[in-house]
């Protein structure tokens, strides 16, 4: 996949949707996401774990070309409420069912999760399948109207999920934290719990995510490690006035499922 460059800096849009509203990208973000893992080695790449498509609660962030035909990386936020339990349950809920009673605590307030995070080889380094779209991903969830975020980290984004007002919750798991070993993969919970004042978060991150909802629409040259690139922000979610969160809210359920994990389907930010 050949990027577009613009004085030396590579350009990409970064868009934001509601996953039943395009199907097409939905698909682009599932192929490009599974080349991704196949690629590093994770060669039993599923199905199962693309019914997110078709969740009415669910919200997509894709790097793409201006084009549209090409796409570097994404992202997605989970709605609780919707047609299907958070990937957080599902990846951890068979270790520590007390996972249920915590998104069901956050979920009257309206809650998600942030997941699913990748980027392609053309576009690593540049900050794309980290800082930026988990900018993004925190800013779009205040238009979802949610309170709260939760996410389940690899070791490598605990701390830039920090950065952006995350905390350890250290009462799940083992302090947090979940093993998998098939996968020789640690997981750590945390919960995003002030989304709107983003009291955790530090200054750079905060003013970042509070200028994206003021801008929603905008061009920015983004860098991270001396590294530039060109953004097209277009994060305003269409058809938000078919969007019903407290509808959502009375559909979340208390989950006490105990089944066991298929770590395949581990979505994580």
């Amino acid at each position: 996949m050949e990027i577009e460059f613009n004085n030396g800096n590579p350009v990409v849009r970064l868009r934001a949707f509601r996953a039943i509203d395009d199907r097409r990208s939905c698909e682009l973000f599932v192929e490009g996401h599974k080349r991704v893992l196949t690629s590093i080695g994770v060669e039993k790449v599923t199905s199962s774990n693309n019914e997110w498509m078709d969740n009415p609660a669910a919200f997509v962030m894709i790097v793409e070309s201006l084009d549209k035909q090409n796409i570097y990386g994404g992202a997605r936020i989970h709605v609780a409420g919707g047609s299907e339990p958070l990937p957080i349950e599902q990846a951890t809920g068979a270790l520590d069912p007390s996972i249920y009673d915590l998104v069901w605590q956050y979920a009257q307030k309206g809650t998600g999760e942030g997941c699913g995070l990748w980027n392609s080889r053309e576009i690593a380094g540049y900050g794309i399948g980290s800082i930026f779209l988990t900018r993004v991903g925190v800013a779009m969830s205040r238009q979802i109207g949610l309170d709260s975020l939760f996410g389940l980290c690899a070791p490598y984004t605990v701390k830039m999920a920090q950065s952006v007002g995350y905390e350890i919750e250290y009462g799940i798991g083992n302090n947090g934290t979940f093993y998998y070993p098939k996968l020789d993969l640690v997981a750590t919970v945390l919960i995003l719990r002030d989304l709107e004042n983003l009291s955790a978060a530090d200054d750079e991150n905060k003013e970042a995510i509070i200028s994206l909802r003021e801008n929603l629409k905008c061009v920015r040259i983004e860098e991270l490690r001396n590294k530039k690139i060109e953004i097209h922000y277009d994060i305003e979610i269409p058809n938000m006035d078919k969007w019903d969160l407290q509808a959502t809210i009375a559909n979340a359920k208390k989950l006490t499922s105990t089944k066991s994990i298929d770590e395949q389907n581990i979505n994580l930010l």
